[in-house]
């Protein structure tokens, strides 16, 4: 499960992975501020919970929008209305909610940081983890006939050395490579072969520094925090 995304908004090492990955000309939408913004799911049907700058397909190239954290969503005037399915992650990819989505409606978020959760002992433990660079999580998003979108977060299956802060799942973590994010945000409605086999053998694609903390907006990863190393490939 993914739960949380945490981006630094003035860090310069954004706009050095949007230049190195073909997406500069957006550097200016992550740009601005001097604090730290944070994303959570459209629990109680809250959709102004939104990630803000999801980068999606555009006729034009690549663009960003503000995405309701939850897939299940209508339209409703000029806003959404949140589903009762629990849509903040996108999982079991096969199945035919997700399927279309996956083909048509790939997107990216951009992060500094993710919390993740696990239950030892019936005790609930949070996590907080930074990389030590920026990074990519696949989403897929929904567009609606008045101009909003939803979103959901890719999670595939546990990864071992992920195990010790969540054990369900994992996730999607992108690499950022100009040739990977040009396939990713294709829209030609196909699901290119490089990235169906980057689904079936996703990776941590930066290091990361974790710490336990008891919230994750307030959190902090600090000194004696666990080191998980990139994975090689």
């Amino acid at each position: 499960m993914c739960g949380y995304i945490r981006r630094v908004t003035d860090s310069p090492e954004v706009q050095e992975m949007l230049d190195d990955i073909g997406l500069g000309y957006l550097a200016s939408d992550f740009a601005g501020g001097s604090g730290v913004e944070h994303y959570y799911p459209a629990f109680g049907g809250n959709a102004d919970r939104t990630i803000r700058h999801l980068i999606i397909p555009g006729e034009d190239g690549p663009r960003a929008v503000d995405a309701t954290w939850w897939f299940d969503c209508s339209a409703k005037g000029e806003g959404l209305e949140v589903g009762g399915r629990t849509t903040f992650n996108a999982r079991n990819l096969e199945s035919p909610y997700w399927t279309g989505a996956l083909k048509h409606h790939r997107a990216i978020v951009v992060a500094t940081g993710l919390g993740e959760s696990k239950y030892v002992d019936g005790k609930k433990h949070q996590f907080l983890m930074e990389g030590k660079r920026p990074f990519l999580l696949g989403a897929l998003y929904r567009p609606f006939e008045n101009g909003c979108y939803s979103c959901a977060v890719i999670t595939r299956d546990s990864h071992p050395r992920f195990d010790k802060y969540h054990d369900k799942a994992f996730p999607c973590f992108l690499p950022a490579t100009s040739d990977f994010v040009a396939s990713w945000l294709g829209d030609d409605g196909s699901l290119p072969v490089e990235v169906a086999r980057y689904l079936e053998h996703p990776r941590i694609t930066v290091p990361l520094d974790v710490s336990e903390v008891k919230t994750f907006k307030s959190g902090v990863v600090g000194e004696g925090a666990d080191h998980l190393e990139a994975d090689a490939g």
